[in-house]
């Protein structure tokens, strides 16, 4: 059998960048069971509701949703159970020092299969205002009309 090279992204938290300003960001494995493995590679999770949590200097990820592989017998996983993250100690206590600060939380980005291996990418955020996510709305628009000027102008346009 082939080893699976690269990077397959499975799912991803697309409002997180939206509502939170990203601070550090780690890679983490899953504890999965078999199941979820098989749903994964089917590409089926969501982020929507996840988050993470340090407990007793280990790392949780909370409510993403993995549902039921559709082949899968009494043995099949329930799918928002709680799921341990593999992380170095290092990283750990790196994680539990920024959420002591307050204001921050620990957030799933995305989950991607590396070299054959489920991983979930975590980040250390805090969250936006109102106002900042319509500042985040208003630079967008602003280069995007940026390029489309540029564009238009190195066609030989007049705008």
């Amino acid at each position: 059998m082939v080893k699976e090279k690269g990077r397959k992204l499975i799912a991803q938290n697309k409002k997180a960048r939206h509502d939170y300003h990203i601070g550090d960001t780690f890679e983490a494995g899953m504890v999965l069971t078999g199941t979820e493995v098989k749903s994964l590679r089917q590409g089926r999770a969501s982020l929507v509701d996840a988050f993470a949590t340090v407990d007793d200097s280990e790392v949780w990820l909370r409510n993403a949703n993995i549902p039921e592989y559709s082949h899968g017998t009494w043995t099949n996983h329930s799918a928002r159970r709680t799921r341990k993250l593999l992380l170095n100690r290092r990283e750990i206590t790196k994680i539990e020092r920024e959420l002591t600060k307050g204001g921050t939380t620990l957030i799933p980005l995305s989950i991607y299969f590396n070299d054959g291996y489920a991983k979930v990418e975590i980040a250390v955020a805090t969250g936006k205002r109102e106002f900042d996510k319509r500042e985040t709305i208003r630079k967008r628009d602003d280069n995007r009309e940026k390029e489309r000027a540029l564009a238009a102008r190195s066609r030989g346009e007049r705008g």
